[in-house]
């Protein structure tokens, strides 16, 4: 059993016709049925027990409680990153030190969590265009990349570019490419402390990016490796 918990600011379905039209249900219930899916019970094996939480919601969804029981969260943030309690955010850091991952999706770079992991500004340039973008695996080998050809066409998406201002990762999954002939990092993986970290650039909000079946694969997969595993073991001692 892997129990995941997607987190999702839910402003921009509430408030763009565009988005709603593509995402209806919100960002995190699309993100929710590539683990609830027949495919994902076809293709894994695994049985995964998904909870979501929003911005609005108290603590943000984001309780102690909520977070004890993770394994691996899911952000996906845009436009209200400023309205994350720190607190919140202390929250989450201490359990990715303790070995929950964290899959930080598109825009969620500029989040508070990812820049207070990285340490930087995790700042980019970026271009809504409607291009085409080529995700190239650039390490095979990798858990992340099973199951994939060598690229995942997307025939529009929003661009970004470098300098993408993160720390040289860990490892490097997928490197993109884009009509306007910019490259970027994709696809990065980090530890810190006993967690993982994958930050994974596609799913602008206006494309219908998370009903790609190579897109959820690769989700499956993140989660899967980000996972804490028995060589990493989660503490829980008393806090003040």
């Amino acid at each position: 059993m892997c129990t995941i918990t997607i987190w999702n600011e839910f402003r921009h379905e509430r408030e763009d016709e565009e988005v709603a039209a593509v995402y209806p249900e919100g960002i995190h219930e699309a993100l929710a049925t590539v683990f609830t899916g027949e495919e994902a019970e076809i293709e894994d094996g695994v049985e995964y027990e998904v909870r979501t939480a929003t911005l609005d919601e108290p603590e943000h969804g984001l309780t102690e409680d909520v977070l004890d029981a993770t394994d691996v969260l899911l952000w996906w943030g845009h436009e209200a990153h400023d309205e994350v309690e720190d607190e919140v955010v202390d929250r989450v850091q201490e359990r990715v030190l303790e070995g929950m991952g964290l899959l930080v999706l598109h825009s969620a770079h500029y989040s508070k969590i990812f820049k207070r992991l990285l340490g930087t500004s995790c700042s980019l340039q970026w271009r809504e265009d409607g291009g085409t973008e080529r995700l190239w695996v650039v390490d095979p080998g990798h858990p992340i990349a099973d199951g994939l050809d060598e690229c995942i066409e997307l025939p529009e998406t929003e661009m970004y570019g470098e300098p993408f201002d993160v720390p040289e990762p860990d490892r490097l999954v997928f490197t993109s490419w884009f009509e306007g002939g910019e490259v970027f990092r994709s696809g990065c993986c980090y530890r810190r402390g006993s967690g993982r970290i994958f930050y994974f650039r596609p799913g602008h909000e206006t494309y219908p990016i998370y009903e790609n079946a190579e897109i959820r694969r690769v989700l499956r997969n993140a989660v899967a490796w980000a996972s804490p595993t028995a060589g990493a073991p989660r503490s829980f001692g008393e806090r003040e």
